[in-house]
């Protein structure tokens, strides 16, 4: 019988991954959360999101008056979970072989002695289709076959070198270990008449972890950021790295979804998705630490997404990693959600509403790019023209803009000036390449320079304001200086950020805009502190000459991460972690403020 589960804070979570897919390892060796084989496959684990119903796989001590531990091995992504007894020493060691070190996923869980006799009790209690489906077990001494009799047919092979048991449908097995013993388990996928594997598991295991480790450590070792804060600075690095697709060059937003931006609240959205914003500020990060291939992958990535636009002349604002569209939304009823935060919620409705902000962002990290790694071809720029000119003829409309509001649409202030930074950035290419452009570009730019001031100064809170004719402002605005759009000590931009740490800050915490009118969203719940936005408040700060004050929000900051160095979306009142986990944008902003903030110290 599975053992009764309760819910764990989201911060007590690591990740392990292999560039297709990303596990959930909770600090008491619990997967709780993985969706197999591709990012957005259905979960065959999901305890995360129904603790009774969703499926796990834990590894622990039998006894439970035990401390645990969680730490990275250095500039890796494989996490050791250690249980501590007063006369004992558990570690357990967590990863899945990279994508290209093998043709297919799999897990790898070792859990070894390293001091005293201690008992461990393993659980492989997997739910397919997101835990809407069943299954049938196969029980071959040291092997299971669990088989999903859904259409897929998805069949995974959990391998172990001790033997196993099958309960109820469940992988089971209770097993004691003396100082220097270990025990191995494998899972991965398979054909349902496959053969049973005939080889030395214990070597396998320390043979796909040295090639596991050597790849992590040869991937950190290309950094060439040696300022401060290097180890939370690699760290995201790491974490950006394992959200990006190694066939595709995509990255996702994050690995989760429905996790909640406020507990019982129902703001619970599908992250497992390409953004065409999150992916171009990520490569814009990693290029600031040196990671050329990355930025090469994702700029034939989007060169592919838009020869696929056919007669659809605007961009999407999400797409799946492979570069499709088939995500509509769908509520799992079944599915209690993350401490009864419903409903849980597959798939983003955002992928049809309008985003005119992120045209700004994909053809900045283009820009970047040709500037710093390879200059464009000539079928990248009439890419890019026809992207420009879409933008030329709609930079007025109404949007949802970038918090994807599901209420009214605005005339944004965010999506305004990333218009401008789309033509901008598109006019320095084409004179820097000799390209040619129509002289209507430049005449449109300072047009929309011109309404920016015109249209959302507002002189009474002198400020940029959300929206035209509103009265409130917008962390989004934050954005301006680093985009260059803005003098960072212009004396407009230094009131707003004044304003702008008056009404959305408390201390370095900053919300996307006012808690109160967050029904602008479309939803009347509120939600924490966006941590990407403490983050480029911080950037913005150090911008300013304000180096002591931006110090010190930067390493208050950092105490908001969680054990391993990781953030998810929000916090929380007491700093608990929300929303989807870990998060892109939010590790992303940390490199940015980072990189500035140590390169004006070093000044």
């Amino acid at each position: 019988m599975v053992s009764k589960k309760e819910y764990q804070p989201i911060e007590n979570y690591g990740v392990i991954g292999d560039l297709r897919t990303i596990a959930l390892v909770g600090i008491d060796g619990s997967i709780d959360f993985m969706c197999f084989p591709n990012f957005n496959s259905p979960s065959i684990f999901a305890g995360l999101l129904d603790s009774q119903k969703g499926g796990f796989f834990k590894i622990t001590p039998v006894e439970e008056n035990v401390k645990k531990k969680q730490l990275y091995l250095p500039e890796t992504n494989i996490l050791l979970t250690r249980f501590l007894f007063e006369e004992g020493i558990g570690e357990l060691r967590d990863f899945m072989p990279i994508a290209t070190l093998c043709k297919r996923s799999f897990l790898v869980r070792k859990v070894s002695n390293i001091k005293g006799e201690i008992t461990y009790r393993m659980q492989c209690c997997p739910r397919f289709n997101y835990a809407n489906g069943t299954h049938k077990t196969k029980l071959n001494k040291n092997e299971l076959l669990f088989i999903s009799e859904g259409k897929e047919r998805l069949c995974l092979r959990l391998k172990s070198s001790i033997p196993l048991q099958n309960k109820k449908g469940d992988g089971f097995a209770e097993f004691t270990l003396k100082a220097g013993e270990s025990a191995e388990f494998i899972l991965e996928i398979v054909q349902e008449n496959e053969s049973p594997i005939d080889i030395d598991i214990k070597e396998f295991a320390e043979q796909s972890f040295i090639r596991t480790l050597n790849y992590w450590k040869e991937w950190s070792a290309k950094s060439t950021y040696n300022g401060r804060w290097r180890e939370m600075v690699i760290r995201s690095a790491l974490v950006l790295k394992l959200l990006i697709s190694h066939e595709h060059g995509s990255i996702i937003a994050a690995p989760t979804f429905s996790l909640p931006e406020q507990i019982g609240g129902s703001k619970n959205w599908d992250y497992r998705f390409a953004w065409i914003r999150d992916a171009a500020f990520t490569i814009y990060a990693l290029m600031l630490l040196g990671y050329k291939e990355e930025a090469e992958a994702f700029k034939g990535w989007i060169e592919k997404v838009c020869g696929n636009l056919d007669k659809r002349k605007n961009l999407n604002p999400l797409y799946n990693f492979d570069g499709s569209q088939q995500f509509d939304e769908v509520e799992l009823t079944h599915l209690e959600g993350y401490k009864g935060s419903s409903p849980v919620r597959i798939g983003n409705a955002a992928d049809s509403q309008l985003q005119i902000d992120i045209y700004g962002e994909f053809i900045d990290s283009i820009y970047l790019y040709d500037k710093y790694v390879s200059a464009i071809s000539h079928d990248t720029w009439l890419t890019i023209s026809n992207q420009v000119n879409w933008v030329q003829k709609n930079w007025k409309r109404k949007d949802s803009g970038i918090w994807e509001t599901r209420g009214k649409l605005k005339e944004f202030l965010n999506s305004r000036f990333m218009s401008w930074v789309a033509l901008d950035r598109a006019i320095r290419m084409g004179i820097r390449n000799s390209y040619p452009f129509p002289n209507t570009w430049i005449k449109t730019r300072d047009q929309i320079y011109n309404s920016v001031y015109k249209d959302f100064w507002n002189e009474k809170l002198q400020a940029f304001v959300q929206s035209k004719k509103s009265s409130e402002v917008d962390a989004s605005t934050l954005l301006m200086p680093l985009i260059r759009f803005i003098g960072q000590k212009d004396p407009k931009w230094l009131s707003t950020l004044k304003c702008i740490e008056d009404k959305l800050a408390i201390d370095c915490l900053v919300y996307r805009y006012k808690p109160e009118s967050s029904k602008f969203f479309g939803l009347e719940e509120g939600e924490g502190n966006f941590s990407a936005c403490s983050f480029w408040f911080i950037e913005c700060l150090s911008r300013s000459g304000q180096l002591q004050k931006a110090q010190f929000y930067f390493d208050k900051m950092l105490s908001y991460a969680n054990h391993l160095g990781l953030y998810s979306e929000q916090l929380g009142p007491q700093g608990e972690h929300l929303g989807n986990f870990p998060q892109a944008f939010t590790h992303l902003a940390l490199i940015s403020a980072a990189y500035d903030l140590n390169k004006r110290l070093n000044r």
